[in-house]
């Protein structure tokens, strides 16, 4: 069964699984821009009898089709008398070890972490399902320390955990600079230093690093506290587009509840429609989910320039996920993964058909 190669990779994985999780109730908290999460309406009939669904996503502006999604009620609006019930991770990992206990049905999640839950499980327990977002990820730097591509070697570049779909991007751009790091312990050419999100803008301001390579709306934080975009990740990809953000689904509850998935999908969907007709209001929306989630908002200096970073989007971007795949496997990170039925995009291209919309592509990494 394909895994990560080194014992110290796996710790780090099991370290990450166990991070705490904030499971919330769509409810409303009486937030800038209107709460139209909503309870159950009175009477609404249940999908498959199911009293609730429980989705998944992290507080990121990358997972913004999550957050709009249950901030303005089109999730429980097309779950009907199924409850839809939110938990809140902090990391990849944690949600995969919720997905596989059944704490979670359905999630938002990056592709790095989707990877290796799939190969770890040797393809027994998530499917995806869909697409979310695109881009929003930045080399940003002390632009008093490094001026240049080149000036980074020799310098402290964090990213936000070993072997995340950062860390992995990171390191592979690394390789093709030429320089050589060890993946595991970070060290190396480039110094890199395995960094949560939340404390990245401290550790910038203490000098303990001197750029990073993080999503949104951390780059945007760092450049608020001065430092400067070396490189958007986008400008790296053909077309300037790249899975950021993918649904998953337990392969279980896939089975035995397909049209309460096909109702999240159908959310899905039209969030991503409405994200696109209405940009402020959206960004708006979001923005008052993570104040309800975090207690705090972004402000306009941090939330523009993020927002702006990232596409949102229902095509998983198949193809990039393969690549993505082999960069972990050039980093030493993931022996050769075995991606086949990974995708299982059946229920999407039924919701985008019915929308009036274009089927996606699965890049032959469907179910047979």
């Amino acid at each position: 069964m394909p895994a990560p190669r080194s014992a110290a990779f796996r710790r780090t994985f099991a370290a990450l699984a166990t991070l705490p999780l904030l499971t919330l109730a769509a409810c409303g908290y009486g937030s800038e821009a209107e709460d139209d999460s909503a309870q159950v309406a009175a009477g609404a009939e249940k999908i498959d009898g199911l009293d609730s669904v429980s989705i998944g996503y992290f507080g990121n502006l990358t997972h913004a089709t999550a957050l709009v999604g249950h901030q303005k009620g089109f999730f429980q609006k097309e779950l009907g008398g199924t409850e839809a019930k939110y938990s809140i991770f902090n990391a990849g990992p944690s949600e995969i070890e919720a997905l596989n206990g059944g704490s979670i049905d359905i999630g938002w999640i990056g592709p790095s972490p989707a990877i290796n839950g799939y190969t770890q499980a040797n393809g027994t327990n998530l499917r995806i399902i869909g697409g979310s977002a695109s881009g929003g990820v930045k080399l940003v730097v002390n632009p008093h320390k490094i001026k240049s591509l080149k000036d980074v070697k020799g310098k402290k570049i964090a990213t936000p955990q070993l072997g995340n779909t950062q860390d992995v991007a990171f390191l592979n751009w690394i390789a093709d600079q030429g320089w050589k790091v060890d993946a595991q312990s970070g060290k190396g050419d480039v110094s890199v230093v395995r960094t949560e999100n939340s404390v990245a803008p401290d550790a910038y301001k203490s000098g303990a690093i001197d750029g990073a390579w993080v999503p949104e709306p951390t780059a945007s934080k760092l450049v608020a506290e001065g430092a400067k975009v070396l490189l958007d990740e986008a400008d790296l990809w053909p077309d300037k587009k790249f899975v950021i953000t993918n649904i998953i689904v337990r392969q279980e509850f896939l089975t035995k509840h397909p049209d309460v998935v096909e109702a999240v999908l159908r959310a899905s969907v039209k969030t991503t429609a409405w994200i696109d007709a209405n940009p402020d209001e959206a960004k708006a929306a979001a923005n008052a989910r993570l104040k309800d989630e975090t207690g705090k908002e972004l402000p306009a200096a941090v939330l523009d320039p993020a927002w702006e970073s990232i596409q949102f989007t229902d095509d998983p971007l198949a193809s990039t996920l393969n690549t993505e795949a082999e960069h972990a496997v050039k980093a030493g990170l993931l022996d050769q993964p075995k991606l086949d039925g990974i995708y299982d995009l059946t229920l999407l291209n039924k919701v985008l058909k019915t929308a009036g919309e274009p089927e996606v592509d699965d890049a032959g990494l469907g179910v047979k």
